[in-house]
């Protein structure tokens, strides 16, 4: 009977990593500078899906044809009904005429890509931008463009091992929860 026993623990250890993979969250890595000073090249971050609805300043891992298999990670700027401008002779992001503060960003907006704005989000979509503003594609180019919440994949939560090496510096400070 001890061998049954741990058949059955086994078995049920696999069928709950799997039921955690596929509706609670799961670990993946960042492929680009698009979201620096947030997340950078290779860092490995934790993302769920689980019960999730896209909320403004979210960062998501969205599934775009643009980049084939590889999901791509961006900031939510709007949601269904809000209204995106960007000011890019300020490099001012606006939603529903409102400046948006963002501290997260390296620089001002200056990167057009072919956006041509005001754009109000419509319902089942959000618009994306990466943090790195003059180096990212997100819904800026019509290669991106409105993402449909149904290809959102989860939201990141936790910076789980950084790019950086092991040699201290940067590398403690930036494990943890992603804002």
């Amino acid at each position: 009977m001890e061998f049954y026993d741990w058949i059955q623990c086994i078995v049920s250890a696999v069928i709950f990593g799997i039921l955690v993979f596929v509706f609670v969250g799961r670990v993946m890595g960042v492929d680009g500078l698009s979201m620096l000073p947030t997340l950078h090249h290779e860092d490995k971050f934790i993302m769920s899906n689980l019960l999730y609805t896209p909320k403004q300043g979210d960062i998501v891992v969205i599934k775009t044809d643009a980049f084939g298999d590889t999901p791509i990670v961006k900031r939510v700027i709007a949601t269904a009904g809000q209204t995106v401008d960007i000011d890019f002779e300020a490099g001012v992001v606006y939603v529903d005429g409102v400046p948006l503060d963002e501290p997260y960003t390296n620089a001002p907006t200056y990167a057009r890509e072919d956006f041509i704005g005001p754009v109000t989000v419509p319902e089942g979509h959000i618009f994306v931008m990466g943090d790195n503003r003059n180096a990212s594609t997100d819904s800026r180019s019509s290669l991106v463009g409105l993402v449909d919440t149904r290809r959102v994949l989860g939201r990141v939560l936790f910076i789980l091992l950084p790019a950086e090496k092991w040699n201290g510096g940067e590398f403690w400070t930036r494990i943890g929860p992603v804002r």
